[in-house]
């Protein structure tokens, strides 16, 4: 008899990243082997090697994590309607809720740079630039005033920017008093 697997409960794959992006974010990168990340998991190397070849493919499959929120976030916007500053407005906000989810992302980053900078890809590149292509595209929208264009591409940096120094340097502080004031410099950027 086949169960199902409950849709709660994450996959070996994604599985393997959480423990992998905890062991990196606490030991670095290069302080982490792919026997630790199995053994933290109950499972055997050969379980890892099921899912990743490497180890660089499973701090790539991380980083991807970080691809997915600017695409999703995107693909909101390609969903048809004008772009405005308020819904542009919108759309940082939901990003912003969900980059706080994924703190440990941007953290990790922040803490393993070199082993970033390391693992240059064609399909990781062209991931980087379809990204900024569809910011580019809807920024660059002559329906849009310039002032509103230069608002939302300053707008992009109030988020990203904290984002990306969120993790030690902030790491004291409570997540929600760090939103409340991205949110005010969003509403200060984008206001009139």
């Amino acid at each position: 008899m086949v169960t199902e697997r409950s849709s709660a409960e994450p996959s070996m794959r994604e599985r393997i990243l959480d423990v992998a992006l905890d062991l990196f974010i606490a030991n670095g990168y290069d302080g982490t082997s792919l026997r630790e990340i199995a053994e933290q998991l109950g499972v055997t190397k050969a379980a890892l090697y099921y899912h990743f070849e490497s180890k660089d493919d499973i701090l790539m499959a991380l980083h991807m994590r970080l691809h997915a929120l600017g695409r999703t976030a995107l693909a909101q916007l390609s969903g048809g309607g004008k772009v405005t500053a308020a819904r542009w407005r919108s759309l940082l906000d939901a990003l912003l809720a969900e980059m706080l989810n994924q703190r440990k992302i941007f953290l990790l980053h922040e803490r393993n740079q070199a082993a970033f900078e390391k693992l240059h890809r064609e399909d990781h590149e062209a991931e980087h630039d379809d990204i900024q292509d569809m910011f580019r595209k809807v920024l660059a929208d002559q329906a849009i005033s310039l002032r509103d264009r230069v608002k939302m591409a300053a707008s992009v940096g109030a988020v990203f920017g904290t984002m990306f120094l969120f993790g030690d340097a902030f790491r004291d502080e409570d997540d929600d008093k760090v939103a409340k004031l991205v949110r005010t410099n969003l509403d200060n950027i984008l206001g009139d």
